[in-house]
């Protein structure tokens, strides 16, 4: 939100710039034109009616705010699409706006039950109310990394994302520094899975390891169980003889009485 000296400031801006773009522009239009861009920064509209003078054309707020728009750093939904593509794949390390991310996870039961054309419909409708209203609102874009299973993608992503200017360089090297430790195997990661019931691959070698343990458990269960058996069998026959035992005292009392 502008300051009312920054909204004094703009409405000066807004002279100049009709006037340097040929234009004629009243007291009245130049004030609601004011009201209506007053959410945005002071730096963003400055490069708007930059570009404004470099194109030409007629200077309306329409005009500001797709020059806004344009720089803003929203993805455009094609190319959201595609991110949010990448991010269906669960081994994919992925570099998302908040309202990719919603999108998304709108069109995700549609993509899980494999019609790629209504859930890619359904997130483009979902992921333009989401920018209209943030734009709207003027509240900057904002970038979180969703990490992959695969590690080498990680440290790709992260690259990738510094490169496009997604994320500032001092937050990239340190989620690089990070990244390029030694990473949780996926052997790791599928222990992990029986705990939190995510489930994850296990290497050939692993699932030769649980198999040899489920077999030890299993001949241990049978050993326990002939154990018990063995041991209330034991437990009747003890019974048996001391009931035997008491029947015999039994019957000599009686024959000495």
């Amino acid at each position: 939100m502008l300051t009312p000296d920054q909204q004094d400031q703009l409405l000066l801006s807004l002279f100049a710039t009709a006037e340097a773009m040929g234009l004629q522009l009243t007291q009245p239009a130049a004030l609601i034109m004011v009201d209506d861009l007053k959410e945005h920064s002071e730096a963003d509209l400055a490069q708007a009616l930059k570009a404004c003078r470099r194109s030409g054309g007629r200077l309306t707020v329409d005009a500001i705010l797709k020059n806004l728009h344009a720089a803003d750093g929203h993805p455009e939904p094609n190319e959201a699409w595609a991110i949010a593509l990448q991010s269906f794949d669960e081994d994919e390390t992925v570099l998302m706006t908040a309202e990719i991310q919603q999108a998304a996870a709108a069109a995700a039961p549609i993509i899980e039950a494999r019609d790629k054309v209504g859930a890619r419909m359904a997130f483009i409708a979902a992921y333009q109310r989401l920018i209209d209203a943030s734009r709207a609102a003027a509240t900057p874009v904002t970038w979180n990394l969703s990490l992959g299973h695969n590690a080498e993608r990680r440290v790709q992503a992260v690259e990738e994302a510094q490169r496009l200017g997604r994320l500032p360089a001092p937050a990239a090297h340190r989620l690089l520094a990070d990244l390029r430790v030694t990473p949780i195997t996926g052997d790791g990661q599928a222990i992990a899975g029986l705990i939190t019931g995510k489930a994850v691959k296990p290497s050939e070698g692993m699932r030769e390891r649980w198999q040899a343990l489920k077999e030890v458990v299993k001949d241990g269960k049978r050993r326990k169980l002939i154990q018990d058996r063995w041991d209330r069998r034991k437990e009747r026959n003890e019974l048996r003889r001391r009931k035997a035992e008491v029947e015999s005292q039994l019957q000599k009392l009686g024959g000495a009485q």
